[in-house]
């Protein structure tokens, strides 16, 4: 990874460039030896065929700019395993650069198809749709805001030894609800950071290291669909989390390493009762007994490389002491999860 800033005052080609080199020292090859590169992008970012060209990669084989964002924080890993599997490529980079802060900024974005539509309902850009499904979550789990910080301030606790996060001070009841509301129920504490950076890893079939087990993509009506939803707090992890432990044959004892999509704090607590981690929410947030999940700080308080970091910090939990990761790809009632192992 870069830095992660407020303000760059780089182009995302540098910061595309920086991550890959160091994901290629870290792996121990060079960039050579990369036969296939993939991104994914809203329109933000780098072409890959620039990257490859400014690591010097005359003879690039396999390569792909895939649109969409958090949705394929996890699903790229499974489009980079299929590529291994099927003999296209040995050693398959994957990136996301963006200055998503003092470029593009996803949450002032309001001119799609969608937002022409709902803008003069107050509904311009993400923060506001996700926000009417948090209102309904709520209200059908009884959860209050009381839970949401303390998605937030453990986060900032789990933050605070992590030299890379951009939010390591604490927050208190107190200082959370001085925040401002950006979209009622969430306040601005409660929505990820808009970071500039990048974040690259290395998809290897002949690289020893943590190995990606499972990987599954997918969704239904929710969220993303409200006028088509039977529940609109429906994110994509109530459609994916079944297909994951079928695919994987794996359960949720099994995961110890939790990394989950949190670009907002009530989407914790979805994942964690979808995927099966945890019951009782109430105590579950209220006691902290969620400490382990996200123990980088997550987006909300790391950083938001659309989380990339994320996997990242999967990757290094495995190859310290944590033998099976969860990490989660969101974009809505959209997404994707996969399960990656130590050995």
């Amino acid at each position: 990874m870069t830095a992660l800033t407020r303000a760059s005052g780089r182009s995302e080609l540098d910061l595309a460039v920086e991550a890959v080199r160091a994901a290629c020292r870290d792996a121990g090859i060079e960039p050579a030896e990369v036969d296939a590169l993939l991104s994914y992008h809203m329109n933000d970012s780098v072409p890959v065929v620039q990257v490859a060209r400014a690591l010097g990669i005359e003879r690039l084989g396999w390569h792909n700019d895939i649109a969409g964002g958090g949705t394929q924080a996890a699903s790229i890993l499974g489009d980079a395993a299929m590529l291994i599997h099927c003999g296209i490529a040995r050693n398959i980079v994957i990136y996301r650069a963006l200055n998503g802060r003092s470029g593009k900024r996803l949450n002032l974005a309001s001119t799609g198809p969608q937002e022409e539509l709902t803008r003069r309902y107050g509904m311009a850009g993400p923060i506001p749709l996700f926000a009417l499904a948090a209102t309904r979550y709520l209200h059908d789990t009884g959860l209050t805001e009381e839970h949401l910080h303390a998605v937030v301030a453990q986060s900032r606790d789990n933050a605070a030894t992590n030299p890379r996060a951009l939010r390591r001070e604490p927050l208190t009841w107190a200082d959370y609800q001085a925040k401002p509301y950006v979209c009622t129920p969430l306040r601005t504490a409660d929505c990820c950071q808009e970071t500039d950076g990048a974040c690259a890893l290395v998809v290897s079939g002949v690289l020893t290291g943590p190995r990606v087990h499972a990987v599954v993509r997918g969704g239904g009506p929710g969220c993303s669909a409200m006028d088509r939803a039977p529940d609109v707090s429906a994110i994509f992890s109530e459609h994916v989390a079944p297909m994951l432990w079928r695919a994987s044959g794996m359960k949720p004892a099994d995961v110890d390493a939790a990394l989950l999509y949190d670009a907002y704090s009530w989407l914790v607590p979805r994942q964690l009762a979808d995927f099966g981690l945890a019951e009782d929410l109430d105590g579950y947030l209220l006691e902290r007994r969620h400490a382990w999940v996200n123990r980088h700080g997550g987006l909300l308080s790391e950083g938001y490389v659309h989380g990339l970091n994320n996997v990242a910090q999967a990757v290094r939990e495995l190859r310290e002491d944590r033998e099976v990761a969860l990490v989660t790809g969101f974009g809505g009632s959209y997404g994707s999860a996969a399960l990656l192992t130590a050995a």
